[in-house]
């Protein structure tokens, strides 16, 4: 029997009209047909949501309002999927190809989590390259030890194993998150294949810095202090800075 489960594809999006369409025609283009797609708006006073409402009948929700940051946003859609697996497109990013889905879920059946590759796109859809981290061969929750080896784009998590993001967080709740669904997956499927076009969009040296030292604190939690300085001594020892900070950090 073919396996055909349904899968919530949600984004949040907040004033990105430039952006969200195409985001929307990446993913009512698929091939596979079982999506529910929701659509998470802050509030946008840019036309984002008029431009999405354009597309009402072939999305399944659209939510607009106040909210407290994208993480809070990303736990309101979660309350409201009903798919048996999630995967999060903010606006500007596509699915690799309009077979994608149908691809992966005829890789494995039931799996915990479906994950793959990811190419990293410009503002004009124009391809860059792969994304610097590559996936490793077998994903588990210790293979975060050194950052996010896999992109949240292309990351396709079972729904009953997704616990609400940490609001603690501000930045990096999505690698916390990642490891957490990790932690409770036992099948976990890597699909050998593109999943997502991730849009590289750039951020300043101060949110950098904040990234970073929030990530440290999320390695610590779950890695332990002394394991995690050691992670981090290791990648300036492999990665010198000066090189890390030539290269897309996404």
């Amino acid at each position: 029997m073919q396996f055909n489960p349904k899968i919530s594809i949600i984004t949040v999006v907040y004033n990105a009209k430039p952006l969200i369409e195409r985001t929307i025609k990446s993913i009512i283009s698929q091939s596979y047909l079982n999506i529910e797609y929701i659509i998470i708006d802050g509030g946008s006073d840019d036309g984002t949501l008029e431009l999405a409402e354009q597309y009402q009948s072939q999305i399944s929700l659209i939510l607009s309002g106040k909210d407290n940051g994208i993480y809070d946003a990303m736990n309101k859609s979660l309350k409201n999927a009903t798919g048996d697996y999630v995967l999060f497109l903010n606006a500007g990013d596509e699915l690799y190809d309009k077979d994608t889905l149908a691809k992966i879920f005829a890789t494995s059946p039931n799996a915990d989590v479906y994950y793959g590759n990811t190419v990293v796109v410009n503002m004009q859809g124009q391809v860059l390259g792969d994304r610097r981290l590559k996936p490793p061969a077998q994903l588990t929750w210790r293979s975060l030890k050194y950052g996010m080896c896999v992109s949240h784009q292309s990351f396709i998590a079972k729904r009953l194993l997704c616990d609400f993001y940490n609001l603690d967080y501000k930045i990096a709740a999505d690698i916390d998150w990642v490891i957490n669904v990790l932690k409770q997956s036992e099948k976990i499927v890597n699909t050998k294949m593109y999943i997502s076009k991730f849009l590289v969009g750039g951020t300043s040296h101060k949110r950098k810095k904040s990234a970073w030292l929030e990530r440290f604190r999320i390695m610590v939690k779950h890695y332990g202090f002394f394991q995690t300085i050691w992670n981090h001594l290791y990648i300036i020892i492999r990665f010198p800075f000066h090189k890390l900070t030539k290269k897309s950090m996404t």
